[in-house]
């Protein structure tokens, strides 16, 4: 569904700040209208008028921490009840401080439950009606880490290589039913996740950061191209498309009746 069609409602997560607040101006550019959700019910306000007076539209703000089932689950009433609503950007998302051996248990389940099982849910809750009208469109915002995981410590390349995963599958089953998928795997982007995960982005080097309003107009490139996988820093796409093809060779030979002959023992029965 083209960004120039109907100009259905989009709902965006973690819409306070960085890759959030600039999807929700950019959609907003566009014309859409806008239920905007993050914990900060006041930062959401401000950003709601703000973007209101700029661009025209009709925006809601529906604050909730989506970590928490019960907060979580107004979002999910809301994905299935809103005829208007046609897009949902999952962006939320955050980085757990430490590295799996430090054994932050509690830090990395809220992790997995906004970076995973938030995104899940929404997707899962705007799937039937979206079906039903045939037509729609669902953004998971992952990471360059999908693919690149020895790049960082702890598990959130992990929570971002399933949101890869995730994507693709659900581009299989529903693609051919009108329903737009999209997954974005930005590389460093000067937003504040870095500075939540207790890290400086200024130690990277100058020319690896991408500033935000850079890579969101990459993503909505992407998106306007066609792509299920859009990675706004990578300079040529054949790249990509020779890791999938070189993944999906593999596919014949990933289940087969007998062991690979490397793990069978060259010792005789009877030694």
């Amino acid at each position: 569904m083209s960004l120039t069609g109907t100009l259905d409602t989009a709902l965006v997560t973690g819409a306070s700040s960085g890759i959030g607040a600039t999807y929700a101006d950019r959609l907003a550019q566009r014309g859409h209208d806008l239920v905007l959700v993050a914990r900060s019910q006041d930062r959401l306000h401000a950003l709601a008028d703000r973007l209101m007076r700029k661009h025209g539209v009709k925006i809601q703000v529906l604050a909730a921490d989506l970590t928490l089932p019960d907060e979580r689950a107004r979002v999910e009433y809301r994905l299935q009840e809103d005829d208007s609503i046609g897009w949902l950007v999952n962006n939320a998302g955050f980085s757990a401080p430490g590295a799996l051996a430090d054994g932050r248990l509690d830090d990395i389940d809220a992790m997995i439950q906004l970076n995973i099982t938030a995104p899940t849910r929404l997707a899962g809750a705007a799937l039937a009606r979206l079906i039903e009208r045939g037509q729609g469109s669902i953004i998971n915002i992952a990471s360059a880490l999908a693919v690149a995981p020895e790049l960082s410590t702890g598990a959130y390349a992990a929570t971002k290589s399933y949101l890869l995963s995730y994507s693709q599958s659900l581009h299989r089953e529903v693609g051919h039913r009108g329903i737009r998928v999209q997954v974005v795997l930005p590389g460093v982007t000067r937003t504040a996740i870095w500075e939540r995960a207790g890290k400086d982005v200024d130690a990277f080097p100058e020319h690896v950061i991408m500033e935000v309003d850079e890579m969101v107009d990459a993503a909505l490139a992407g998106y306007e191209l066609g792509e299920l996988v859009t990675i706004p820093a990578l300079p040529d796409m054949d790249a990509w498309n020779r890791y999938e093809s070189a993944r999906l060779q593999l596919a014949p030979d990933l289940s087969r009746n007998h062991a690979a002959d490397r793990y069978k023992s060259d010792i005789p029965e009877d030694a």
